[in-house]
């Protein structure tokens, strides 16, 4: 099913603004190169057996250190790294950092203890205990260590897929806790910081400004948000089989700054649902004093948003997300939205400038949401609209490359903006390489955080 409206003359096409992701990550790295350096230049020499364990403990000891830092700044929502790169990257880069910091762990106490023992002429068991009970700060870093080893294992994704989200969302919280126990023991017990005034005040200034982000924009920032916004849920209306809109409203939301594409994380204050926070897209531009997300039944949480009445409180924190306008480099773009992806795909095609292409694969008519907004705005914009549904006998239409060739012309000059199932994201994303499109145009964020 297609319907295609006369095309205006696009407008020129955006200034797309540079990610920040290459700097960051260069900074990460030359502050880790750093933390050898500093390790290089406290270490004389190494000699014998027990010499090398130990070596190799305080080196990965340090890198764990500055990794643990690391791993609690990328917890902050920093708006710079969340709206610039994109919430799901930051998500990818905190936890690459949780298994590398897992990984430094384990590498640093089984060298050095090992080393430990190895120097005093004991066994592994007794020199442990006599490190854990006897050295400075040492029992409250063996305290944190057992609580990020928890941390690391409900994380894993074959754990995180069956526990309950509050489960897993309470015990992560548990990380900032470890951090904390385990900060003592690196001062008190490293020996690139004894006598170090230079190197302690710089491992301060680490972690005190990795706690400051959080404090700011985890805790004061959302708290600003809501005293400021005061938001409550307006209507809840249904837009599909199982998909539900809910309009809010709240005070000066023009002040929030959010753009279509993004999203914000929700907690409404109703019964059953005031300790989970959930991802949710705009699925309209923001609009005057109003916002407007539209949700699909998938859980527990999402199915209790149809019960939602006028009236209640909303806690909200954002917005995040890069899935902007701003990530365009033409003056063609191609939304590409499955299922209930259409919700940030949808205010895009409000807003994008331009010549536009909607794409939206849905199972049938039935599961097509917000269709009757998307027809109105092609027909006021002069746009197309492509509908994927499946056959009456069930059947699924093709979207590999040669159908998304042959459905838009010059597709390789487009950016695409892309947002649905994972499975559907990562098939897409295969297909419109294969078609030629170059990697830069493809934009995609994944709500999987």
């Amino acid at each position: 099913m297609t319907t295609v409206y006369p095309r205006q003359a696009p407008p020129a096409p955006p200034i797309a603004r540079r990610s920040p992701a290459g700097p960051v990550l260069a900074l990460l790295w030359a502050g880790a190169a750093a933390v050898v350096a500093l390790w290089w230049q406290d270490t004389s020499s190494v000699v014998g057996a027990a010499g090398v364990l130990i070596g190799a403990g305080r080196i990965t000891g340090l890198l764990c250190g500055y990794s643990c830092a690391v791993l609690v700044a990328l917890m902050a929502r920093v708006p710079l790294l969340e709206r610039r790169i994109g919430s799901d990257r930051v998500a990818r880069w905190h936890a690459a950092a949780g298994r590398c910091t897992v990984c430094l762990l384990v590498v640093h106490l089984v060298p050095i203890l090992t080393g430990y023992a190895v120097q005093d002429r004991t066994s592994l068991v007794r020199e442990t205990l006599t490190v854990v009970l006897h050295y400075p700060e040492m029992l409250k870093a063996a305290f944190g260590t057992l609580v990020l080893f928890a941390v690391g294992i409900t994380s894993a994704r074959a754990v995180r897929r069956r526990a309950r989200h509050e489960f897993w969302y309470g015990v992560h919280l548990l990380t900032y806790a470890a951090v904390f126990l385990a900060f003592g023991h690196q001062l008190a017990l490293g020996a690139e910081f004894t006598g170090a005034p230079v190197a302690r005040t710089v491992w301060y200034a680490l972690y005190l400004g990795a706690a400051a982000l959080v404090l700011w924009f985890r805790v004061l920032t959302p708290v600003r948000l809501n005293v400021r916004h005061r938001l409550r849920v307006e209507s809840v209306h249904p837009e599909a089989r199982g998909v539900w809109s809910v309009v809010i409203r709240g005070r000066r939301l023009d002040e929030l700054g959010a753009e279509p594409g993004q999203f914000f994380r929700w907690r409404f204050l109703a019964d059953g649902m005031r300790w989970t926070s959930t991802p949710y897209s705009l699925s309209a531009p923001p609009y005057g004093d109003r916002l407007r997300i539209t949700v699909k039944a998938l859980g527990d949480h999402s199915a209790s948003v149809a019960r939602l009445r006028p009236g209640t409180r909303v806690w909200a924190e954002g917005p995040y997300g890069a899935l902007t306008a701003d990530r365009g480099t033409t003056g063609r773009s191609l939304l590409i939205a499955g299922g209930v992806g259409i919700t940030p795909l949808r205010a895009l095609f409000e807003t994008l400038p331009g010549e536009v292409t909607l794409l939206y694969r849905a199972r049938s008519a039935e599961d097509l949401a917000l269709g009757g907004e998307l027809e109105t705005i092609a027909r006021r914009r002069g746009a197309r609209v492509l509908y994927a549904l499946n056959g009456a006998d069930g059947s699924r239409p093709s979207l590999g490359a040669g159908a998304l060739r042959g459905a838009v012309p010059q597709l390789t000059d487009h950016d695409v903006y892309l947002c649905g199932p994972t499975a559907f994201a990562e098939d897409i994303y295969e297909a419109l390489r294969a078609a030629g499109v170059p990697d830069r145009r493809i934009h995609h964020e994944s709500f999987e955080l």
